[in-house]
């Protein structure tokens, strides 16, 4: 990448301080915000940045590597006069890349048939389509209670601890399009600020379930700067703009952790002195945060799609934190990951009640999945709403005291997270549609208010 960018102005002598990732320089010429640059210094390595600050005085600058070993009196800065771009051709999947869209996996460079800036190109509104389809990904609380819709930009909401990256992996592994479609399907996967022991896991479980050859991996280490942390998901996104929208492929972007995201974020907003917000965080994080979300979607005459899945880990659980306060406002819903059903041993723990998919409308029912699909969610969620409360009322009263009615909310509660929500393997929809169906046989009739009676008829009684 960096030998494809025309080379602009030279400036030596100019730095005067060096603060982590960020480099000052004095402000001897007139350049652009978001301006790439190549810092070279004493050591003779070359660390790619970009132009992060300018004001009457300064230029501040962002390394996207390490910046030890960086004497200030010896750097020279060669500013390359257009923002940062990311070259990119057939060939690009199978492939793993670091941070800065930098192959990796010991292989030859990518060809380059053009160029994209990083940061992507504006979108005029009227242009974008409505999402629609259905992506099976084989979880049975995603696919059948809370779908992902193709153009959809969906969050899990997970924690500490839980296991985000065994599902962004198996999602990653088993998700597809049905139908005629399914062969232009791809998926870009991010890891931003993992530790090395989650990259390895990353890239070796994609290698050995094949899916790596349809998957483009891009992985930013823990150790990494925290200002190639801000790049990689563009870098990511950007792969992804160009599978869709030239390649005209269904592309599945999963972003892990968007939390590394937004704390690299604070720091270099610290760093930059910049008046901090809530909790630290800068105040133009939702905005910077939309600038990724909104990259996802359908557009008119253009036949590829770009859709998000991003994970974030809540800091101590908190829902109401910035990170996921601000996520949910830009995004169609969430997946929400329960420590409770966790420590019970269910995998995924994946908590229906809080969980949803705004579009999941849009993308299921006849013409997209089966023509009962959105009432059996509807019914297995109002169920299950019922059994947590039979749950809560056995607490105080014991189940002794309950109802006959309630008693069997109580066991279907824990039939629905044992059977339905657990699994140990990938999922058909199908597959997942009969295990509701059973579930609801063990419910009074009376009580199916959201299924019709032909559907109670064909799939819950009892055949001739």
């Amino acid at each position: 990448m960096r030998s494809s960018l025309p080379a602009n102005l030279t400036v030596s002598g100019a730095a005067s301080r060096l603060e982590g990732p960020l480099l000052f320089l004095r402000r001897t010429l007139d350049v652009g915000l978001n301006d790439a640059v190549a810092v070279k210094g004493g050591d003779g390595r070359t660390r790619l940045g970009r132009v992060a600050a300018i004001d009457e005085q300064f230029l501040t600058i962002e390394l996207l590597e390490s910046s030890a070993g960086l004497a200030l009196a010896d750097s020279v800065v060669r500013f390359y006069g257009e923002p940062l771009h990311f070259g990119l051709g057939p060939g690009i999947l199978g492939r793993v890349y670091n941070g800065a869209g930098e192959v990796i996996d010991g292989g030859p460079p990518i060809p380059v048939d053009r160029r994209f800036r990083i940061e992507g190109l504006p979108l005029n509104p009227v242009a974008r389509a409505r999402p629609r389809d259905f992506i099976e990904t084989g979880v049975s609380a995603v696919d059948l209670m809370n779908s992902l819709v193709r153009g959809q930009k969906l969050p899990i909401f997970s924690g500490g601890g839980l296991p985000h990256d065994r599902i962004a992996v198996e999602i990653a592994t088993h998700a597809r399009l049905r139908g005629a479609a399914a062969r232009d399907f791809a998926i870009v996967f991010a890891g931003i600020g993992v530790p090395y022991s989650s990259a390895e896991y990353f890239r070796r479980s994609l290698e050995a379930s094949g899916a790596l050859g349809r998957s483009a991996l891009f992985l930013n280490l823990a150790s990494d700067s925290s200002t190639q942390r801000l790049l990689t998901p563009r870098f990511a996104l950007t792969a992804a703009e160009y599978l869709a929208f030239v390649e005209g492929k269904h592309v599945l972007v999963i972003l892990t952790d968007m939390t590394n995201y937004c704390e690299a974020l604070r720091e270099v907003s610290g760093a930059k002195g910049e008046v901090p917000g809530r909790k630290g965080f800068p105040g133009y994080m939702y905005s910077d945060l939309a600038t990724l979300y909104e990259r996802a979607g359908c557009i008119h005459g253009m036949p590829g799609t770009l859709t998000q899945l991003s994970i974030l880990t809540m800091p101590s659980d908190d829902i109401g934190h910035p990170i996921p306060d601000l996520t949910g406002y830009i995004t169609e819903g969430q997946i929400v990951l329960s420590r409770e059903l966790d420590r019970a041993g269910v995998y995924p723990p994946i908590n229906v009640l809080p969980s949803l998919s705004r579009l999941m409308k849009d993308g299921t029912g006849s013409g997209y999945t089966d023509s009962d699909h959105p009432a059996l969610s509807s019914q297995l969620y109002a169920a299950y709403a019922k059994a947590m409360q039979a749950r809560v009322l056995a607490s105080v009263v014991g189940e002794d005291g309950l109802s006959d009615t309630d008693r069997k909310y109580l066991a279907f509660g824990t039939d629905f997270e044992q059977s339905l929500v657990r699994q140990e393997s990938a999922r058909t929809l199908e597959a997942s549609m009969e295990i509701g169906w059973r579930l609801l046989r063990a419910l009074p009739k009376a009580e199916l208010a959201r299924l019709s009676d032909a559907q109670i008829r064909s799939h819950l009684e009892p055949g001739p």
